[in-house]
């Protein structure tokens, strides 16, 4: 892996995992208020509409996915999902329902849209899945590795690390960053999302692109199991690709894109905020709670404070409040960010919220992308307005809390521009001038 050059430091566990807690712990500790088999939720017993679903429909139907000799349903079901492959992402830790397979020879592969994860590791006799249903939320699947494809299995084991804390309660995903033994076997992992400090980021994971000057601890693993520590090592920084560290026959790239992971990272977190915040809002309407007229009135919600804090947090993430900063610019080297950033949608000006910075932030415009996902229209009435007029209540300026004054007027007012432009039920929330 490198020798540690002598300006290398130690990145302590216990410092990382303080560092990363701190910029987590207020929305971390607000979970789910329910449990997912209320009434109101029917997780896993309702009727499913997620694109998984919809696959596996097709296959029982008669249609079929191609079977590649090593790769085995990994193209078809790529290509019959719309995953771009361009969005591989490689992680090392031993922490999935097929962990025997997998270490830092032979990493897990996952790959991603707005909606699907597909996570394939070679030699397994299965697939992974996740897909994001509407309604429903995170679904789990499985494929077997066996031709003919006959359709997804629902393995429920995969509730027992999918629902947590780092999921905020919900059946959902989350990133890890783990200190890893040389075999792959964690000693302890941190949740990570935009909002972790890049020098806590990526433990377990292969890193590739142009991560400029900043450290992180990817592409490393702890050597000394009585000093359980990842080491800052400039071998292990700006990787064109992982050729070299592992065999990388029969994966499709030699990359873990920058790009592609630090995507991964703040959609897995956003996806879970949006789950809950509906989820929060049909409780409580089964329980006859008022959810109407929620920050109706400037910076103040209506009484209930699980649904005022579900709001709050969805907004602030959305809005990448607390973003934490990056240490240099950073350049994927895959393609991933050129097919990320030509999903759209685009205004009248050409302009996306899904191109991707990485020079003082992950994306040029700080809003997220997953306000257009079916997950987020799909929330109930009440909290769409809600939602709206918390972040109007932001844009505009009138909320003068401190922590919003990195949001500058001009940041304010092209994130107003593209949302008025490509969701055109903001039109009554977003019509005046930011200030």
């Amino acid at each position: 892996m490198g020798r540690p050059a002598a300006t290398t430091r130690a990145a302590a566990l216990a410092a990382g995992i303080t560092a990363a807690a701190s910029a987590g712990a207020a929305t971390l500790a607000e979970q789910f208020s329910a449990s997912y088999r209320h009434p109101a939720i029917e997780y896993g017993t309702g009727s499913r509409t997620d694109r998984v679903a919809q696959l596996h429909a097709r296959l029982r139907a008669g249609a079929s996915l191609r079977f590649d000799r090593r790769q085995g349903f990994l193209p078809g079901v790529l290509d019959a999902l719309d995953v771009p492959v361009e969005s591989q992402t490689l992680v090392f830790s031993k922490t999935s329902l097929q962990a025997g397979a997998i270490g830092p020879a032979n990493p897990r592969a996952i790959y991603f849209t707005d909606d699907v994860a597909v996570a394939w590791i070679r030699g397994s006799p299965a697939i992974e899945l996740a897909a994001l249903d509407p309604r429903q939320g995170v679904m789990f699947y499985a494929l077997v590795q066996r031709a003919p494809a006959r359709g997804f299995e629902r393995p429920r084991s995969c509730l027992e690390c999918h629902v947590s804390a780092a999921t905020l309660g919900v059946p959902g995903l989350a990133v890890g960053s783990a200190v890893i033994d040389p075999a792959g076997a964690p000693y302890a992992s941190i949740p990570v999302d935009h909002r972790t400090a890049i020098e806590s980021r990526w433990g377990g994971w292969y890193v590739t692109g142009r991560t400029g000057v900043g450290r992180h601890v990817g592409n490393t693993v702890a050597r000394d199991p009585d000093r359980p520590l990842l080491l800052h090592d400039d071998a292990n920084f700006n990787l064109a690709s992982v050729a070299g560290r592992f065999d990388v026959s029969g994966y499709p790239t030699p990359y873990s894109d920058i790009a592609a992971l630090m995507v991964l990272e703040h959609q897995t977190h956003m996806t879970n905020l949006v789950v809950r915040t509906g989820w929060e809002f049909r409780v409580a309407a089964h329980e006859r709670r008022a959810t109407r007229g929620l920050f109706a009135a400037p910076q103040r919600g209506n009484g209930d404070p699980t649904i005022d804090r579900a709001v709050r947090d969805l907004v602030d993430y959305l809005l990448f409040v607390d973003e934490a900063p990056l240490t240099d610019r950073m350049v994927g080297t895959s393609g991933f960010a050129e097919v990320f950033e030509a999903r759209g949608p685009f205004d009248r000006r050409g302009r996306t919220l899904r191109e991707i910075a990485l020079d003082r932030r992950l994306f040029r415009y700080p809003c997220s992308y997953l306000i257009y996902s079916a997950a987020f229209d799909a929330l109930p009435q009440d909290a769409r307005r809600a939602v709206y007029r918390r972040m109007w209540q932001v844009l505009s300026g009138s909320d003068l809390d401190r922590k919003y004054r990195r949001l500058g007027r001009r940041e304010r007012q092209d994130i107003v521009d593209i949302l008025r432009d490509t969701k055109p039920d903001l039109i009554p929330y977003f019509g005046r001038m930011v200030r």
